[in-house]
C-alpha cells in the first residue's frame, strides 16, 4: 500500500513540474510575441519602424518575465524556508 501511495505522489510531483515548465514558456512566448506585434502594428500605424517594435519586443520580455515570478510564487518557489 506505501509502495502505491509513493508512486502517485511520485506521478504527482512529475505532473506538477511538467505544468510549470510548460506555464513557463507560454507565458513568455505568448508575452513576447504579443508585444513584438503591438509594436509592428504601432511602427505600421505612426511610420516609426523599428522604435516600437524594440519597445514591444522588451516590454513583452518584461510582461513575461513579471508574469514568471508570479508563477513561480505560486508553485512555492522563492519562499524562504527558516529552520530553527
Amino acid at each position: 500500500m506505501a509502495d502505491q501511495n509513493d508512486k502517485q505522489n511520485n506521478n504527482r510531483e512529475l505532473f506538477r513540474a511538467m505544468g510549470l515548465v510548460t506555464s513557463i514558456g507560454v507565458d513568455l512566448a505568448a508575452c513576447t510575441v504579443g508585444g513584438t506585434l503591438l509594436g509592428k502594428w504601432l511602427d505600421d500605424l505612426w511610420g516609426t519602424r523599428p522604435l516600437m517594435i524594440l519597445i514591444g519586443l522588451f516590454l513583452g520580455l518584461a510582461g513575461g518575465i513579471y508574469g514568471i515570478t508570479k508563477l513561480l510564487k505560486a508553485f512555492g518557489f522563492g519562499e524562504d524556508k527558516k529552520q530553527s
